[in-house]
């Protein structure tokens, strides 16, 4: 992925697949409970949903932001379909990423594919499209602690 996405024209993404040694249906329940984004992602400051986890529900979330600056990013899920799809989108917060999950039995256990999109024009490209990128990589590296979490 590039990291610097103002220089190269390109819109911020990531997307990365894993293995865990875990059944689909543990995975998919990790994964799609809001209180465990606190264990595995390094960026949320919070979050918790508003109700039970269903296509247009609203996941509260507060994130860090430059030097450490607390932003409002909930999000609304999108697509529920247990347990091979989780997906959401962005409702707050100055960039609305897009993003989901896909899941699927291995041998051995569960494939997970994470991906997250951005569109971001104008000023918001210039200024934020580095810093978004950076964030979406570091969503990506983090998966490896919920698998290590989840192949306890």
């Amino acid at each position: 992925m590039a990291s610097a996405a103002q220089d190269t024209g390109v819109m911020p993404s990531a997307t990365r697949t894993i293995r865990i040694a875990a059944p689909i249906e543990t995975v998919f329940a990790f994964f799609t409970d809001p209180a465990n984004d606190l264990k595995w992602r390094t960026g949320v400051k919070e979050m918790r949903a508003d109700g039970e986890a269903r296509v247009g529900a609203t996941v509260h979330q507060v994130v860090s932001g430059p030097g450490g600056r607390s932003i409002d990013a909930d999000i609304r899920i999108t697509e529920y379909t247990a347990p091979t799809r989780y997906a959401f989108t962005t409702v707050s917060g100055p960039v609305r990423p897009t993003g989901g999950f896909t899941f699927a039995s291995a041998e051995g256990g569960t494939t997970v594919t994470f991906a997250l999109d951005a569109e971001v024009s104008g000023l918001k490209k210039i200024f934020m499209g580095g810093p978004v990128q950076k964030s979406m990589d570091a969503e990506m590296s983090a998966l490896d602690r919920a698998k290590a979490l989840l192949e306890q």
